[in-house]
């Protein structure tokens, strides 16, 4: 009974919050501007200044862990080409490729991953490594299969890659993460005053992104095309983690390295997948109720994934 309270009160009060955003926007306190925004908000100054704060008051020479990046690193390249092999093989319809790969890989490892830390362990603990080593490959990744699958003229494919390029280097939370390590490297530390406010700013990140999160929630067509949406679904929050947390628990990870594990393998599918998608000709539709889907059952998977690896003693 105490792992079950322990998995619920660790993933519960995540969704919980989500849950308030989708009750305000309903009862049409909050507006379509304000998610706009809150998403702005929360993705360029407040998520980067979190990560930030948190790579420059680590002590890089004990946090710092090459065998836990090159695993994020290698998982992520093997999970995308594998799926990416599954789809080419059984999927008949190549328009619906893009959105299924990405569907399947891309999962929302930066706000929701942070948040799940946050709330087991007081901190962001290795997230900010895993980001670092998988999150330019989701980008990636994303642009090479889109562009396989995409109804866009060649022109406007160069172009949208050029930019989704670029997009990668000015990540904001790239940024942030890369701003502190010269902090941490020296052990340079901020006047009171200065240190007080940067946390109120990355304070505010996580509360405001998963009530934006609920607020921008819609099904609306999203789950018309079902089987593949499924599919991609179990391949997302079941099948991944199911294979790569067993492998990272042999190889010796343990604690906050197979938090961030688990939510590089077994978050539910971020929405720019969808944005992605769209933008570049692909099945807008696909890519839209993959992540409903996923972001309704996440709560159940996660779940039950934190109940064994607590039950298991390795959390």
């Amino acid at each position: 009974m105490d792992n079950f309270l322990y998995s619920i009160n660790a993933t519960m009060p995540v969704f919980l919050v989500m849950i308030l955003g989708w009750c305000l926007k309903k009862a049409r306190f909050l507006t379509d501007e304000f998610v706009s925004i809150a998403d702005k908000l929360v993705f360029r100054v407040a998520l980067p200044v979190l990560v930030f704060l948190d790579i420059a008051s680590a002590d890089l020479s004990k946090d710092f862990e090459w065998r836990f990046v090159l695993f994020c690193f290698a998982g992520t390249c093997v999970f995308f080409g594998v799926i990416w092999l599954f789809a080419e093989l059984f999927i008949r319809d190549k328009k619906m490729i893009g959105s299924f790969v990405q569907g399947s890989f891309r999962g929302s490892a930066a706000i929701l991953g942070i948040a799940f830390a946050e709330n087991i362990y007081g901190d962001v603990g290795l997230v900010p490594m895993m980001i670092v080593a998988s999150i330019p490959l989701f980008n990636i990744f994303s642009v090479i299969v889109l562009m396989r699958s995409a109804n866009a003229g060649e022109t406007d494919r160069k172009a949208l890659i050029k930019k989704t390029l670029k997009g990668i280097v000015t990540n904001p939370i790239i940024i942030g993460i890369f701003a502190g390590i010269p902090f941490a490297l020296f052990n340079i530390e901020f006047p009171v005053m200065i240190d007080k406010a940067l946390h109120s700013v990355g304070n505010l990140s996580t509360p405001l992104a998963l009530i934006a999160i609920g607020a921008g929630f819609s099904t609306g067509k999203a789950l018309e095309q079902w089987k593949p949406t499924l599919v991609a679904a179990v391949i997302k929050l079941i099948i991944i983690p199911g294979i790569f947390l067993p492998l990272a628990v042999w190889i010796g990870f343990r604690n906050e390295e197979l938090v961030a594990l688990l939510i590089l393998t077994g978050a539910p599918t971020t929405v720019s997948s969808y944005i992605m998608a769209k933008n570049m000709g692909n099945d807008e539709v696909l890519a839209s109720g993959i992540v409903v889907m996923t972001t309704l059952l996440s709560s159940i998977t996660l779940t039950a994934i934190i109940f064994i690896l607590k039950s298991c003693a390795y959390i």
